[in-house]
């Protein structure tokens, strides 16, 4: 037993460094980005679609995550999505025209997204053998990791270039990796319904799917920030490069400090109660940086609503893993899917829309999502049963 302990302990650090890299090779796709108009020549509606492959990518290759999961157990689907994506992001900015620049990404997308699918499922069994929420701290590791990738970035990119950044990144990336994955949990094998056919089917439990919409109306607004408030700052409020990027940097930082905090609240007020609270203070957050009048306070109201939104994500996804009557990688397969197209798929269609009615008018109106998820709190209450196996 006491062996089963420390191996659990392991596995439990062992996840969290697959979230650090997961959310460290986003947090250096982030400043990359802006980079990608002049470099190929590209207006903001074609970079709009190159990261609609991206999310493309993810939400189709996580739809089948979970059968992957079922079959071969969350460990070895997470190492391998794990080793594929630390080259990723030196494959996408590597390309030399905008054809390979748009598989690179696509590809890129369908590996993030089931290495994160897989690492969820991981930390969901992780919580199981620790009898304890861990969920909302692994998150504050894949937030941790893009801030560091965001912060340094930028200088990094100054100093050495888009290319030397990527491939610094990359191989940062690996060799966290590689030091983690020989700890990662096993999962007993699932003997059910979902393991016995050839194909994925999605499950048939309503309440796995308004989850999903919940984690998507969560996820939306981290996409937008991820994605389009450096250009918010730099087009509607007049800041440069440097300062523009901290708007995600700070969003992430303090989307880590409480997600670390998180497994402490989650585990003293429940999860429906820290999802409601989280939930109205990331709406205030998205508010306060739809109307404020200048750069540096934008960048404040952002950092506040990552405080918010820090929490709402971990919560869902351990809800979904702890659905009666699905197995983990089933329940995980559909909220991920449909949440992650919120950060991944959305941010496209954002900008798409901001062209036209500008950021201000579509972070207004990513505040009344959040608003409504914080009314639909009672629909996690499952998050909680995890701590009583």
């Amino acid at each position: 037993m006491l062996f089963d302990l420390k191996a659990a302990i392991r596995g439990r650090w062992a996840v969290a460094a697959m979230f650090l890299v997961n959310g460290f090779i986003m947090g250096s796709w982030a400043p990359q980005i802006p980079f990608m108009l002049p470099r190929h020549d590209i207006t903001e509606f074609i970079l709009g679609l190159l990261i609609l492959l991206f999310g493309l990518g993810a939400v189709m290759a996580m739809s089948s995550t979970g059968w992957l999961i079922n079959h071969y157990g969350s460990r070895r689907v997470t190492r391998g999505f794990a080793l594929a994506a630390t080259v990723s992001l030196a494959a996408v900015v590597l390309s030399p025209n905008i054809p390979a620049a748009a598989l690179a990404l696509f590809v890129m997308g369908g590996l993030i997204g089931s290495m994160d699918v897989a690492m969820n499922a991981n930390a969901v069994e992780v919580e199981k053998r620790l009898n304890r929420a861990v969920m909302s701290s692994s998150h504050g590791f894949w937030s941790l990791g893009g801030f560091i990738g965001g912060a340094i970035g930028g200088p990094l990119i100054a100093r050495f270039g888009v290319e030397a950044h990527a491939l610094i990144a990359s191989g940062l990336a690996i060799a966290i990796t590689l030091s983690a994955i020989p700890f990662l949990v096993t999962e007993p094998a699932h003997h059910d319904v979902d393991t016995a056919k050839p194909k994925y089917e999605w499950p048939r439990n309503p309440a796995v799917y308004l989850l999903g919409l919940m984690a998507l109306s969560s996820m939306v607004p981290e996409g937008a920030v991820l994605d389009w408030a450096a250009l918010y700052l730099g087009k509607e409020l007049g800041a440069n490069v440097q300062t523009s990027g901290f708007a995600f940097a700070f969003f992430a930082g303090t989307m880590a400090v409480m997600r670390f905090l998180g497994d402490v609240v989650r585990n003293r007020f429940g999860a429906v109660r820290t999802l409601r609270v989280s939930g109205l203070i990331a709406a205030a957050g998205m508010l306060a940086g739809a109307i404020a009048p200048s750069p540096w306070l934008a960048i404040i109201a952002f950092a506040f609503c990552g405080i918010g939104v820090a929490n709402m994500v971990p919560i869902l996804f351990s809800a979904a893993g702890n659905q009666p009557g699905l197995s983990t990688g089933a329940g995980m397969s559909v909220v991920t899917t449909m949440g992650y197209s919120g950060i991944l798929v959305a941010p496209s269609l954002i900008g798409f829309v901001a062209e036209h009615i500008g950021f201000r008018v579509t972070y207004l109106t990513l505040a009344i999502l959040l608003v409504i998820v914080a009314v639909c709190a009672n629909q996690a209450a499952a998050a909680d049963r995890a701590k009583g196996r």
